[in-house]
């Protein structure tokens, strides 16, 4: 089927008017309405389990009531986005939002349970709007004394609770690292600054996790529009759910507030555009500089590009708007704006004398090949996006690149993967949630099973769904089962 939202697509004159939708039979009526109250009463279930989960405790006090109540939530998100794609587009769409804003309300329910990354938001605000650059102190330097309260620097009985670190010094504070400066890239930093200029007085938590929920239902939203603007406007409601319900979203995007989202959005935005020029690379570029991880998008944004001119307008175009952000901070601060990059790869299990991560490949090579093949399979995954990817659907290009890196890298946040969240939106690539899945039980059940090489089985498990769904869509496997593969929301737009 010809895509009409192609940039390539060449008109051939006037076309005879779609034929009129055939009036719904009683019986599909019903089913309708069948599916539509199944919905809402699954969303429902949804919203509670999270609320519920949320006021269990924390990822260290009660690890496995948490990892139960995300179990019970992903069930009841993976029922209604199958049940949705059954209701009709325009009631579907209503559900969508309204499921999208319960959720997000959802995750509001209690302070952050599982990441006390938010409070390093808080506190780079604050410090801002001190009139001082966030890279050029860490929070227990004496220089920001004066801006220390007891809310993120709490003293006495206060200074109990899973998300307060000690100094060596004697400070309690809720940030984490707090002897070291930022690493937030500087439209991160911009959002943190934004926050705090709103916030009322002693607001703490609740200003970064609603704009984490006004990030996440806009981003349902650019979901819904691009969807309907470039794909089949009657599956983009099932097609936007996978994020909009999606309870990492709730977990990771509203009530640890993790900036990501900002970056997801700038990401669906450039991808969403109709054609590979400065716009695209412009909002790329903003992506970027929230967080890194979202470069892994470059290539697919320029899926199918061959002619010079089209690479260097959305590169160009995105090197500026990292370099522009940079701008003001690198003034400030020189080269202190790499903020605690190095220490933190280092930290992570990065690099080759203290490598912690590369699952998957170190069950078959050494830990010190580990980090260049993965560095050589990624660059040839780019190399391949970018060649021969769909210049009609980059998100496609992107939703792999992204999904590899996460596979080979193997980290253990589930917050990296809400970038490939929205890619499984945008194309319907279902299998590929289950890198999300496998970053959360690595996260939430560490604690758990030590000893057990949960990294290597979570996301091991995670590669050989995504690799069954691949060869599901191939078209090397009978009739019936690639029927069934492609049944629901994740059918890919013709």
């Amino acid at each position: 089927m010809t895509d009409t939202a192609s940039p390539h697509r060449q008109d051939s004159g006037p076309s005879a008017p779609p034929p009129p939708p055939r009036p719904a039979t009683p019986a599909k009526r019903r089913r309708s309405r069948i599916a539509a109250t199944a919905t809402a009463v699954l969303l429902t279930a949804l919203t509670a389990v999270v609320v519920d989960t949320l006021r269990a405790g924390d990822n260290l006090s009660n690890p496995g009531r948490l990892l139960a109540g995300y179990a019970a939530a992903w069930a009841l998100f993976a029922a209604a986005a199958w049940t949705v794609r059954r209701v009709p587009a325009r009631a579907a769409s209503v559900l969508v939002l309204l499921g999208a804003a319960a959720v997000a309300l959802a995750g509001l329910a209690t302070q952050p349970r599982t990441s006390n990354d938010m409070y390093r938001y808080a506190w780079d605000g604050r410090v801002q709007a001190a009139g001082i650059s966030p890279y050029a102190y860490p929070p227990a330097a004496p220089e920001l004394a004066p801006l220390r309260d007891d809310w993120l620097f709490p003293s006495g009985p206060a200074c109990e609770g899973w998300r307060l670190t000690h100094t060596d010094s004697g400070l309690c504070v809720s940030i984490n690292r707090p002897t070291v400066p930022t690493i937030y890239p500087p439209v991160a930093e911009g959002w943190y600054l934004a926050v705090h200029a709103v916030s009322p007085p002693d607001s703490r938590h609740k200003p970064l996790q609603v704009g984490g929920a006004v990030l996440a239902f806009g981003t349902t939203m650019a979901l819904l529009a691009v969807l309907r603007r470039r794909g089949d406007p009657e599956r983009a409601p099932a097609r936007a759910a996978l994020w909009a319900w999606c309870p990492a979203v709730a977990f990771e995007a509203v009530n640890n507030a993790h900036i990501d989202t900002l970056g997801v959005l700038f990401a669906v935005l450039a991808l969403g555009t109709t054609t590979a020029g400065a716009r695209r690379g412009a909002l790329l570029g903003a992506a970027i500089a929230v967080k890194i991880l979202p470069v892994l998008a470059l290539p697919g944004a320029l899926s199918g590009q061959r002619g010079p001119a089209r690479v260097l307008r959305v590169l160009v175009s995105t090197v500026t708007a990292v370099a522009v952000a940079y701008l003001p901070y690198v003034l400030a601060s020189g080269t202190g704006v790499l903020g605690y990059l190095p220490g933190y790869l280092h930290e992570e299990g990065y690099d080759q004398g203290h490598v912690r991560r590369f699952a998957l490949l170190r069950l078959l090579l050494p830990n010190a090949a580990a980090g260049a093949t993965a560095a050589v399979l990624l660059a040839l995954t780019a190399l391949y996006v970018w060649r021969r990817g769909d210049p009609a659907r980059p998100w496609r290009g992107a939703l792999l690149l992204t999904g590899t890196a996460l596979l080979l890298f193997s980290p253990s946040y589930p917050w990296y993967s809400l970038l490939v969240i929205a890619f499984v939106a945008l194309d319907g690539r279902w299998e590929w949630l289950t890198v999300t899945l496998a970053g959360t039980v690595l996260y939430l059940a560490g604690r758990l099973l030590p000893g057990f090489p949960l990294q290597a089985w979570a996301y091991g498990v995670a590669a050989l769904v995504v690799t069954a769904g691949a060869w599901l869509r191939s078209g090397r496997t009978p009739r019936l089962v690639r029927g069934f593969a492609s049944a629901g929301p994740t059918a890919r737009l013709p």
